[in-house]
């Protein structure tokens, strides 16, 4: 069971016995290099993960993150202001790892580094939202606000246990405060339209008055502009591009299981949008080349493996299709993210992502992007919130579709569906 006391009185007894929460986030020294050999897939990723996410939860907990995080703007961007990219990176990053902070507490080196990274992240929101903050976020400039306050709305809803309810209640108070805030601006008529549904389902979750219309728009408007075989148009027309696994499917899935739950809708309607997510990521396995690359198609590739939520969040789920086997989908994600983080250039001196898509390339980031935006990365990493006993983990390595396909091999055929 997950622990539900306030960080003050979290209790590691049995792992690290009486303790003070400022000494461990301080004492606990791992190497989490990913230049040295993993001794697993596993291994890889929950270091990769920690190397990502720790310089945006870390210095959250210390109240350093406006004053430590380098905000590195696209060559042309907008008129937004650059503050936005401390609640871009917060958001993003909170969303990826809470699978992986959702898990028990215990004694292995990953757990060790785990219980730390979530100690840092419950330290981070109560002091991020706390009166006179140095780390306030902006939710009541621009509309960039809406986007990110629904990542980690979505992280609450995908760690409730974990990082919602451990967290003072000035902090909750705070956080509905901010997320009803942004009722005065409209979302976009794209994508953006499910990021106002996601929050107003997260407040009904919670059992707050929630904003029905807000609440219903973004999930009934994709509904109305979904093209087939897998692929909701970002608009009216559809975007080939990264979106539908960026936003659309998971935020999609995750509001329509808040709705049923509150029984707003009814099964059936959840079931067709899994089902959906589901034909969209046979789609996604078959992109992964057998080198483990994929096609830097469309907007927004400097968010990087985030291009692979809507997989991970299948995988986590437990509800991939029966051709795709879990481990070709670890294996092939591996691969990637080897592919990826592993380019000079990636990181800078101080471990914070920079622009570009494949190592460092400022030019490839869109007008709206800049070092937060970066930490969408972090949201292809949500299978590491299955157990390491589980098949996805535990079964041998496998390959995936193409690299069985241009290898001469047998692999599964593939047919549009009418659903």
């Amino acid at each position: 069971m997950e622990r539900r006391k306030f960080i003050g009185a979290l209790s590691l007894t049995g792992v690290f016995g009486l303790f003070n929460p400022n000494e461990i986030l301080s004492a606990t020294k791992i190497d989490n290099s990913t230049n040295a050999q993993p001794k697993s897939d596993r291994e890889y990723w929950y270091k990769l993960l920690y190397k990502i996410a720790s310089p945006v939860v870390s210095n959250l907990a210390d109240g350093t993150l406006i004053k430590n995080m380098p905000v590195v703007t696209a060559p042309k961007f907008d008129s937004r202001t650059p503050a936005v990219s401390y609640l871009e990176a917060v958001g993003r990053t909170y969303a990826g790892i809470a699978p992986w902070l959702s898990l028990p507490d215990d004694t292995t080196t990953e757990g060790v580094l785990r219980n730390k990274l979530k100690l840092q992240a419950i330290q981070g929101l109560d002091s991020c939202f706390a009166v006179n903050s140095p780390d306030k976020l902006n939710f009541t400039k621009d509309y960039q606000p809406i986007v990110d306050s629904a990542y980690l709305a979505q992280t609450f809803l995908r760690a409730p246990r974990a990082l919602w309810e451990p967290l003072k209640p000035e902090t909750k108070r705070e956080i509905i405060a901010s997320f009803k805030s942004l009722r005065n601006r409209k979302p976009f008529k794209n994508n953006w339209l499910l990021f106002g549904s996601i929050t107003e389902a997260f407040l009904l979750s919670i059992g707050e008055p929630h904003d029905e219309s807000r609440l219903n728009e973004g999930v009934d408007t994709l509904n109305a502009w979904y093209k087939g075989d897998g692929w909701y148009g970002d608009g009216v027309n559809m975007a080939f591009d990264y979106y539908n696994s960026f936003v659309i499917h998971p935020m999609m899935v995750d509001t329509l299981a808040v709705m049923l739950d509150k029984k707003l809708i009814k099964k059936e309607r959840y079931d067709l949008a899994v089902k959906r997510m589901q034909r969209y990521v046979v789609g996604q396995e078959r992109m992964i080349s057998p080198e483990g690359t994929y096609p830097p198609i469309g907007r927004s590739i400097t968010y990087r493996t985030g291009a692979f939520q809507a997989l991970s969040q299948i995988a986590l789920m437990h509800k991939l299709p029966a051709t795709i086997q879990p481990a070709q989908v670890r294996s092939a994600l591996t691969k990637v993210k080897k592919n990826m983080y592993d380019i000079p250039g990636t990181f800078d001196a101080k471990g914070w992502l920079q622009l570009g898509f494949c190592g460092h390339d400022p030019e490839i980031a869109d007008y709206y992007t800049s070092t937060g935006s970066l930490y969408m990365a972090t949201l292809s990493f949500l299978p590491l919130g299955l157990p390491a006993t589980d098949e996805f983990w535990a079964a041998p390595s496998a390959e995936w579709t193409s690299k069985k396909a241009w290898a001469a091999k047998p692999f599964s055929k593939d047919y549009h569906v009418d659903f």
